[in-house]
């Protein structure tokens, strides 16, 4: 199955965050932690146009927080200025106006320099859809002002919004890319909720989750379903990891006439369980070793 979701209102989204780029300071770009390089839309330099730019770890935790470690240094080794957050909980949301002053600084002196009176400095918040950005706004204005939801697609316009005295920022849509190169991205994508059920095979995005989790975190899984068979011995035989899914489904009831397992409603499960971190505080790409090509095809 070739995943792909790049709905009308992106391309739209895209033209007018160009068009609002010359009334930007800083681009705030967040990246869900657990897939930091999948969920990083590769148009996004050609996008912002050089702007100084902040980096989030957005959604830090529910991701492995030695992996949210890992991936700070890769970004910070890439020139990037780097903030580990959690806008659901609020976890360090309060360093994003520091930093962006920090990332701002020469501005700001050249304006005092000239006896101006700084104003307030602006943010572009971009990302992927479903990776939180209406939730940071609302934490960094303390109130709830930006449209939220737990599906991807909510936000379909633009508003500027006061975070603070020192702080506005324009809320955009999730923006996606039209066609994955690496269908990986598509898998992990899918996997942590950012395209959506409607259009997936909800038995191949179980079927990748189990894969993946059976590699980095099978201590994990075992305990969380009462596992007692071996974990697969090659992650690239078919039948190891539909043997997995099968034992998940039967512990869960997932059963069908003949006894046969309703893989559809056992990839539902693992799915929900890894998106509501039942599964613990899980990352499902590391810096390098099993990074997605990130070309990008028109």
């Amino acid at each position: 199955m070739a995943i792909q979701w790049f709905p009308g209102h992106m391309t739209r989204a895209k033209r007018q965050i160009q068009d609002k780029l010359k009334l930007i300071d800083i681009a705030i770009e967040l990246l869900d932690a657990r897939v930091p390089i999948s969920s990083r839309n590769p148009m996004i330099d050609e996008i912002l146009q050089g702007k100084p730019r902040l980096i989030i770890l957005n959604k830090s935790d529910l991701a492995d927080p030695v992996m949210n470690e890992q991936w700070k240094q890769y970004f910070e080794n890439e020139g990037h200025t780097v903030a580990i957050v959690d806008s659901n909980t609020g976890t360090r949301v309060n360093e994003i106006p520091i930093l962006t002053k920090q990332i701002l600084k020469a501005k700001i002196d050249r304006q005092i320099a000239k006896g101006m009176n700084p104003r307030a400095n602006r943010g572009l918040i971009v990302g992927i859809p479903n990776v939180g950005k209406s939730t940071l706004i609302n934490r960094l204005a303390g109130r709830n002002i930006a449209i939220t939801g737990d599906k991807p697609g909510v936000t379909k316009g633009q508003q500027w919004i006061k975070a603070g005295g020192e702080l506005e920022l324009l809320d955009t849509p999730g923006i996606l890319w039209p066609r994955f190169d690496d269908q990986i991205v598509g898998y992990r994508l899918a996997m942590t909720g950012a395209i959506r059920e409607q259009i997936l095979n909800i038995d191949e995005i179980g079927y990748y989750a189990i894969k993946t989790l059976a590699g980095r975190y099978w201590n994990t899984i075992a305990e969380r379903y009462s596992l007692t068979i071996d974990p697969p011995k090659d992650l690239e035989d078919n039948e190891e990891i539909v043997r997995v899914m099968e034992e998940i489904g039967r512990k869960r009831g997932c059963l069908m006439s003949g006894n046969r397992v309703d893989l559809d409603k056992a990839s539902g499960i693992i799915l929900r369980d890894l998106r509501a971190a039942k599964l613990g505080r899980i990352t499902l790409e590391a810096p390098f070793d099993d990074m997605p090509i990130r070309e990008v095809k028109k």
